[in-house]
């Protein structure tokens, strides 16, 4: 009896220990995971900080403490593109700002961003934004007037007015993102790796405060889902949504307009309309994504939450 009580001792101090090393070894790989997360950060940081300069793998395996014959790899596991894409990526979105806030030529901000014809800078841009750079810097003046409401059957040609809508609490699960706005893409993949896409109804980004505002701007990457979220290991934060009143724009072109969007939707239809807003995050809803759609034909709703303006 005393042998079968010790062999019963003996299974369940062995089964302890191995759920003890299974712990150890899921924490280790977190701890592994956060650790190549921010020395691919600190890379994107300093690209994104110098995009002009000309970037060396070696250079940047040394800045992350990474072995250069390894690092491209590595890169690309963590922030889900090559370094060059991220460059390339980087430079376009400083181009679409010199388009829209500058009088320079469509040659000075090829040569601005690192190309070395408008030609190529042309074609880039092109896959960046579905369209031309002289078509990009002629429609962002006219965000709001020449876009169409989503799924509408009326003539697209037809300006919109904004719409007043009511949305129902929500509760999202979201991913925080750090860093640039150029650089959201690499949270929204991140994301999408940690969930089970079958089991997401929504992508959404939320945004908390003023962009401008580095210390107070928050933006999430975040996903509505009919459950709980799949994966415990996950560094998701749940993101409470109070019902609320909302104007809704649906944006209809490539990501890069959104922030043109968003200022004319301040700064010329929120003044007349009766509203100002509320203290609820504003909401990005992509209605469809790059893998299945063009460029030209991404839809996105864009809602600034709303109430009734007060009186001074």
């Amino acid at each position: 009896m005393q042998a079968a009580f010790g062999q019963a001792l003996l299974a369940k101090s062995a089964k302890h220990f191995l759920a003890c090393r299974a712990t150890l070894a899921a924490m280790r790989t977190r701890d592994a995971q956060q650790n190549y997360r921010e020395r691919v950060g600190r890379v994107v940081a300093f690209i994104v900080a110098h995009p002009m300069v000309e970037h060396r793998l070696e250079d940047l395996a040394a800045l992350a403490h990474f072995s250069p014959y390894h690092f491209h790899r590595v890169y690309h596991s963590v922030a889900g593109e090559t370094v060059a894409a991220t460059l390339r990526r980087i430079r376009l979105a400083q181009a679409t700002r010199l388009l829209e806030q500058s009088a320079q030529s469509i040659t000075e901000v090829a040569l601005s961003v690192g190309y070395d014809s408008p030609q190529a800078f042309t074609r880039a841009f092109g896959h960046f934004t579905g369209e031309s750079p002289s078509s990009f810097r002629q429609h962002m003046p006219q965000a709001i007037a020449q876009a169409s409401v989503c799924g509408s059957t009326e003539d697209p040609q037809t300006p919109m007015s904004v719409q007043i809508v009511e949305r129902a609490a929500q509760r999202l699960h979201a991913l925080r993102h750090h860093g640039p706005l150029s650089t959201i893409p690499h949270t929204q993949r991140r994301l999408h790796r940690y969930a089970f896409a079958g089991a997401v109804s929504a992508w959404l980004g939320a945004s908390y405060g003023e962009v401008d505002d580095r210390d107070g701007f928050r933006y999430y990457a975040a996903a509505l889902l009919p459950a709980s979220w799949p994966i415990g290991e996950a560094p998701i934060e749940v993101l409470e949504i109070p019902a609320g009143r909302y104007a809704r724009h649906c944006l209809v072109g490539p990501y890069a307009r959104i922030s043109a969007a968003v200022t004319a939707l301040y700064t010329r239809w929120l003044p007349g309309s009766g509203y100002e807003p509320d203290d609820r995050p504003f909401l990005e809803h992509y209605l469809n994504a790059p893998h299945n759609a063009a460029q030209s034909e991404l839809r996105t709703d864009l809602l600034i939450p709303i109430r009734a303006a007060t009186t001074p």
